[in-house]
């Protein structure tokens, strides 16, 4: 025992000094290479929801009612049902088309501003129910729901808030209404994606027999938010599109461009239904205190309903393309619409354009040439493995690099050897927030000088830039501003010739 207790007396002042001379170690080290241990996402960042509502990229419109018969735009509210007969109406064929256009979800008119309701509503005696289609017995709410849940699109509605139709439009009684329809379609039809509020509100109209105009207040009259809660209690899950959002809103024209500037961010206490700034639409507010995701609404023809007069007005492939590059390629969702002609079907011609539309873009965006590059950063730039460079060319957007810091920093991909290309892609992972607000792009030519290829602002979910062809081994993207350390989840190139 006395042994043991000497031994003990001169072993511990010897491991108290290992032990310290290795903690002394351990904080040097940690000192000379600092890494922080978190990335941080931005104030305003996307819901769940709306990150996945903006991944689907593309999504469809059918305007089709009464109007579609009378080769009317904005139907007076005083027609007849039984103008609406369709003689081949089939839904599956929308959803089909839609499908093989590549969109990812369709939204029906279910009543447009003249109120007649596809659907036989409890409400009203304007609707299917007292047309010939199905013999009174249809339901065209039901037809088209039923193909898009089969056929694996998700479903839109679009509820006109004016109805030049009702007696009551003006008063609250009609509020009642227009809350009982929205119930009924929010509740018979399975799960809906998106409802689809416009800004047209007032005006000339049958109004029961009425034909008087009728003002209302845009701000009041319809007590959104109530009307945004009843949504939300319903279907939980369902987006919300209005000039305000809440959810998506209107990029501010119907030519289907956001702005080369565009932000997700928004202020929404600058919006109002019906009376917003177009261009403070067009282009967000980096200071934005609230996200909301940007729709580009345009139609394939010059009207929104079918009108047999257009039929050689059809927006070719190319034009659709360059909406695609104005509208997806610059961080928002574009909105197609496919009027079905007077037999109920998308017409040919519309159908094969779109199919045309999605073979170019497949064939343009198949195979990333970065896919094998060496992408870099200066040291100071690196961040933990997590965030690694290699993440910037794997195809993952839930991968992605970040810096540990502010400033300017130049990203540089090494292809190994020249390389021909015209098109550059480049993704945020915006699930954490936007904050690019300042890029250019360059490449190396063969005879080693630097080319300005692109220069731009915002990035967000997708920046696509058009270049003119170039070959080379490198590109470099200068990172010059950004609202917080930047991030990138993507940069893809592409050859389309």
């Amino acid at each position: 025992m006395h042994q043991k207790n000497i031994a003990s007396t001169y072993l511990n002042p010897i491991m108290m000094k290992t032990e310290i001379l290795i903690l002394l170690i351990l904080i040097g080290l940690s000192s000379c290479n600092p890494q922080p241990v978190t990335f941080d996402p931005m104030p305003v960042v996307p819901s769940k929801a709306q990150y996945r509502y903006q991944q689907m990229e593309m999504v469809g419109f059918i305007h089709f009612t009464v109007n579609t018969f009378t080769d009317r735009e904005w139907g007076f509210g005083d027609e007849d049902p039984d103008v609406f007969n369709p003689s081949s109406l089939d839904a599956e064929q929308w959803v089909l088309t839609a499908k093989e256009g590549g969109l990812k979800e369709l939204i029906l008119t279910a009543k447009h501003h003249d109120g007649f309701c596809l659907w036989p509503s409890e409400y009203t005696e304007h609707s299917v129910k007292n047309s010939p289609f199905r013999g009174g017995k249809g339901d065209l709410v039901r037809e088209f729901t039923d193909a898009c849940h089969k056929h694996g699109i998700k479903v839109g509605l679009y509820l006109s808030p004016w109805d030049r139709n009702h007696a009551a439009y003006g008063t609250d009684e009609y509020i009642t209404y227009y809350r009982n329809q929205l119930t009924e379609l929010l509740t018979n039809y399975g799960d809906i994606n998106e409802i689809w509020f416009d800004g047209a509100n007032g005006g000339t109209g049958y109004y029961g027999g009425a034909n008087e105009e009728r003002q209302v207040d845009r701000e009041t009259y319809y007590h959104w938010d109530s009307t945004f809660a009843l949504v939300k209690k319903l279907q939980p899950d369902c987006q919300i599109f209005s000039d305000a959002g809440p959810d998506i809103h209107w990029i501010g024209n119907e030519h289907g461009f956001a702005g080369e500037m565009f932000w997700s961010t928004i202020d929404a206490d600058r919006l109002v239904i019906g009376a917003s700034d177009p261009a403070y639409l067009n282009r967000g507010d980096r200071e934005g205190k609230d996200w909301i995701v940007g729709q580009c609404d345009v139609s394939i023809r010059p009207g929104w309903f079918y009108h047999a007069s257009q039929d050689e007005q059809v927006k070719s492939p190319g034009e659709l393309l360059e909406i695609y590059y104005k509208s997806v390629g610059r961080n928002a969702v574009l909105l197609l619409n496919l009027p079905p002609d007077q037999r109920g079907l998308i017409p040919e011609t519309d159908a094969m354009n779109l199919a045309a539309l999605r073979k170019e873009l497949d064939r343009i965006f198949e195979t990333s040439l970065a896919g094998e590059a060496e992408a870099s950063v200066p040291a100071d730039f690196t961040f933990r493995k997590k965030f690694a460079t290699g993440n910037l060319r794997d195809g993952d957007m839930e991968t992605f690099w970040s810096s540990p810091k502010d400033g300017p920093v130049n990203i540089t991909l090494d292809f190994g050897q020249a390389l021909q290309f015209d098109h550059v892609v480049l993704q945020e992972p915006v699930q954490y927030g936007q904050r690019i607000s300042k890029f250019s792009m360059k490449a190396v030519d063969e005879e080693g000088v630097e080319v300005i290829l692109a220069q731009g602002t915002t990035i967000g979910y997708k920046r696509i830039l058009q270049v003119d062809p170039v070959t080379s081994r490198q590109l470099i993207l200068e990172i010059e501003e950004s609202l917080a350390p930047p991030a990138l989840a993507e940069i893809a190139v592409y050859y389309s010739r």
